[in-house]
């Protein structure tokens, strides 16, 4: 079994994190394939495509990337402040942060679900709801400070992966968390295809759910005192 899953700094936090990985690829599948080509998690993406929207070309929605950029830049200042004002074992902040984001996300599901993306005003609606969802979570792993499992960009993972010459277990935990954002978007687009419009987000949400339970299980053992 690769070393990444015994952890002993970090516990089972990149566990965890794979599982938000999983989690950003679902939901940036949604917005790109359903909310007319934005991210809500990727805004490497989005600063590119305003560009290509200010040029006039692409057919990129410059409102749709914009919102997603300050939404996600408000969901980040949020979480970024909320956690650094808290003193909590690693494992109750993230199962703090992911209950609110299972909740956000959740609420996305239920619009999606409900009212459709005909509408540009749902669609933006949804936009803003998880782009703000994606930078509270960008904000808090940043807190936990796992390395190579930053659940959102993987420029610098697959840069690292090809490039340094690393332990197994570095190259495992970065050679999955690649994979990890792989199975997400293909899983989101197989449902859309196959499934319902809302679903990836409402497996979405059921992860984060999972994932929240899980850490603060974690947290709760004696021997989480070892990762706090």
């Amino acid at each position: 079994m690769i070393q990444w899953t015994a952890d002993r700094q970090h516990g089972p936090l990149p566990l965890f994190l794979i599982c938000l990985t999983v989690v950003t690829g679902l939901v940036d599948a949604f917005s790109y394939l359903r909310l007319g080509h934005v991210f809500v998690a990727n805004m490497t993406g989005n600063v590119v495509f305003l560009g290509f929207g200010l040029a006039g070309v692409g057919e990129i929605s410059i409102v749709a990337s914009l919102l997603a950029i300050l939404a996600f830049a408000g969901g980040a200042r949020t979480g970024g402040r909320w956690a650094a004002g808290r003193v909590l074992h690693r494992g109750q902040l993230l199962a703090a942060a992911t209950s609110v984001q299972a909740g956000v996300v959740l609420v996305a599901s239920v619009v999606a679900t409900i009212a459709g993306v005909a509408s540009s005003g749902v669609r933006l609606t949804l936009i803003g709801l998880l782009a703000l969802a994606m930078g509270g979570q960008n904000a808090v792993v940043r807190r936990l400070a796992v390395p190579d499992l930053t659940t959102t960009v993987l420029t610098l993972t697959v840069t690292g992966l090809v490039a340094d010459s690393t332990a197994p277990s570095v190259r495992g935990r970065r050679l999955i968390s690649v994979l990890a954002m792989l199975a997400g978007a293909l899983l989101g687009g197989v449902l859309l295809r196959w499934v319902a419009i809302a679903a990836p987000l409402w497996l979405a949400a059921v992860l984060l759910v999972a994932c929240a339970a899980g850490a603060y299980l974690a947290a709760a053992r004696p021997q989480s005192v070892s990762w706090r």
